[in-house]
This record gives C-alpha cells, structure tokens and sequence, in this order.
C-alpha cells in the first residue's frame, strides 16, 4: 500500500495514527483485520439475536425452540430463522399457527400443563 492510500484510510484515527506513515501503516493494517473478523462476527451475531427471539415467541406458546425447530423440520417447513424472528415479533397471529404446526408434527410440542393455583390458607383448613 502506498502513502497515499494508507493516509487515506487513517483518516480519523487519532494522534500519530494518522500522519505518521510507519504507525498509520500499523493501526490500518490492524483496522483490516478488525474488519475481517468482525465482518464474520456480525453474522453469528445476528444469528444467535434471531435465536432468542423465536425462543421468546414459542415460550409464550409453550413450546422450547429445540423442539418448535424440529417440528418445523419434519413438516418440511423451510423458513429460515430471520423471517421466523421477524413473524414471531410482528406477527403473532401467523407464528402462532406456525407453531400449531409444529406442535402436531412433533409429539414433544405438548402445551405446558397448568397446575390448579393453591390458596394459601385454604390448605392448612
């Protein structure tokens, strides 16, 4: 890289970083990488963001996400996890019956059972 480009791409940086050659050259040099891998990081990120979310829909159902996946899995369902993050927070209707589905497919997918609420007297009488 010449001086030209190294300066250019330094713009911004603080002290010495971005008018001294040799250390400019370094702290772009390390910025590249940064950017490498943060590029790949997003990604993983954004992944397991999508994950939680679907998470927190189907536990309002009563379904966990391992199973809600895998009864989407067998219905040979192919809606990838971003869309289902973005049904689950916009339209609750539609995830809804995307878990129904799930439910069916999957005999794991039982709702949660509720127990009868215990008064706190009405026991001990």
């Amino acid at each position: 890289m010449n001086k030209k480009e190294v300066f250019k791409l330094a713009k911004g940086f603080r002290g010495r970083a971005k008018n001294c050659i040799r250390i400019a050259r370094e702290r772009v040099e390390k910025a590249l990488q940064y950017s490498y891998r943060d590029r790949r990081n997003k990604k993983r990120d954004m992944r397991s963001l999508w994950i939680e979310r679907i998470n927190a829909g189907t536990r309002v159902h009563g379904v966990n996400y391992g199973n809600f996946m895998h009864g989407l899995i067998k219905e040979n369902i192919q809606i990838n996890r971003k869309v289902l993050s973005e049904l689950s927070m916009h339209e609750p209707y539609s995830f809804k019956a995307l878990v129904d589905v799930s439910r069916t497919a999957f005999p794991g997918n039982r709702p949660l059972s509720t127990t009868p609420k215990k008064e706190g007297l009405a026991i001990l009488v």
